[in-house]
């Protein structure tokens, strides 16, 4: 079993930044390739960014791409997501995720941005 906690959202102005956390528990959590989504109103859940289990690769949406950057703590059990110059299309709940046997997911943290 894996546990997920997001923290971090809150309310910006469009220009903003905001960086998001996911704490993980229940097993070992270096070497597992760890990943941010969102889902805004009315709309499916859309993958954001991703991050090898070794720190070295990531991977972004190109709706992010140059504005947000993913990272990781494997001494703190922890995923980041630094979000910069936000967009009220930003606006959603984010999600961290990671799949390990099965998929898991946090409860998951809202991000607003007003324009």
């Amino acid at each position: 079993q894996v546990q997920l906690l997001e923290s971090g959202g809150g309310l910006v102005q469009a220009g903003g930044s905001l960086r998001l956390s996911c704490a993980a528990s229940g097993r070992t959590f270096s070497g597992i390739h760890m990943g941010w989504y969102r889902q805004a109103p009315g709309k499916e859940r859309e993958f954001v960014a991703s991050i090898s289990g070794s720190g070295y690769s990531t991977y972004y949406s190109d709706a992010v791409k140059g504005r947000f950057s993913i990272s990781r703590d494997d001494a703190k059990n922890t995923v980041y997501l630094q979000m910069n110059s936000l967009r009220p299309e930003d606006t959603a709940i984010y999600y961290c995720s990671t799949t390990y046997g099965a998929t898991y997911w946090g409860q998951g943290t809202q991000v607003t941005v007003s324009s």
